[in-house]
């Protein structure tokens, strides 16, 4: 594992958002949905495509609290331009569990 500095850590703005919008991402090589995203006042609404299709329905999602990486370049995915990084870890079959927060926080939270 490589260590990283403290200050290198503090460069990734990992922020709270709710999903208000989850759709089937037709276009996508592999399967995948575009996920709107509200983090807040501050940040406002941003896109991201997440290959998440195997534990979740787009339905399901919707206000559902994520953690995703906000200060990434936007990313050209097919169609549509992602805006952030939904964050999430492989179960034992390979398929992304999301990185949810237990219990309720404002949006646009920043981890610390």
């Amino acid at each position: 594992m490589e260590q990283i500095e403290w200050n290198d850590f503090l460069k990734v703005e990992l922020r709270v958002g709710k999903i208000i919008e989850a759709e089937v991402f037709e276009k996508a090589r592999k399967p995948a949905y575009i996920l709107h995203i509200d983090f807040g006042e501050e940040l406002g609404v941003r896109k991201s495509s997440a290959q998440i299709t195997k534990l979740y329905q787009p339905q399901d999602l919707i206000g559902k609290l994520v953690v995703a990486v906000v200060n990434f370049p936007k990313k050209q995915i097919g169609p549509i331009q992602s805006e952030c990084l939904v964050t999430g870890f492989h179960n034992a079959d390979g398929d992304v569990a999301l990185c949810i927060p237990e219990f309720e926080v404002p949006l646009g939270t920043k981890l610390l």
